[in-house]
């Protein structure tokens, strides 16, 4: 009985808060002000946009501005709140890979390598799906060195917010903020060792990190 309940609210939730989560978004976005900070703009070749957990909100708003139209995929974990976040994210024109780069990590890999040579672009939150917090895995390093595609750090930065106590400390930019976006420039780490590498990426991803 337990388990039949469990499984009608999983199911009720897959089918209301996807939509609902959408909409909450776009209002949100659309009563803030915004500025976008672009280091450079990237060609047509595919590339990894990076992000942390805790910045999900908006960063499609800030692909956006690279693409006219989305032909992106973002790494998801398989667990029940990534089937969530999958189909909101699906509301703004993305599609999904399960796995992620601390669970299901060879799944996760395989699926982003295979994205990026069909010539789409990949999102990742390499400090997902669990943390620790704004601590990079392994696993960007690896797809990007793998498949050759360069990587694009995403940052948005709300002049007012609330944060969750979550293990990402997760920010909801309250209405009517001002809302700053930054891309880096492409990061080629084709030729660096993993923790160079790694390093580099967390660095620019730190620069516009909210405590």
């Amino acid at each position: 009985m337990k388990a039949l309940k469990k499984r009608l609210l999983r199911s009720l939730a897959l089918a209301l808060a996807p939509p609902i989560g959408a909409l909450f978004i776009r209002t949100l976005y659309a009563t803030c002000k915004k500025e976008f900070h672009i280091a450079e703009r990237i060609g047509e070749e595919s590339v990894i946009f990076a992000f942390w957990h805790g910045d999900l909100l908006f960063p499609s708003y800030l692909y956006s501005r690279f693409r006219k139209k989305p032909r992106a995929k973002v790494l998801i974990s398989d667990h029940f709140d990534g089937k969530i976040i999958a189909k909101v994210i699906s509301y703004f024109g993305f599609e999904t890979i399960e796995g992620s780069t601390n669970r299901s990590a060879v799944k996760a890999l395989i699926g982003g390598i295979k994205a990026l040579r069909e010539g789409y672009d990949v999102g990742i939150t390499p400090d997902g799906p669990k943390g620790p917090r704004y601590t990079i895995s392994d696993g960007v390093v690896a797809m990007a060195q793998k498949s050759g595609a360069k990587v694009v750090v995403f940052s948005c930065v709300p002049s007012k917010y609330w944060q969750f106590r979550s293990w990402d400390r997760f920010v909801v930019a309250k209405p009517f903020a001002k809302l700053d976006f930054y891309a880096s420039k492409a990061l080629d780490v084709s030729d660096m060792e993993l923790e160079d590498a790694k390093r580099l990426i967390s660095e620019e991803l730190m620069r516009h990190a909210i405590d």
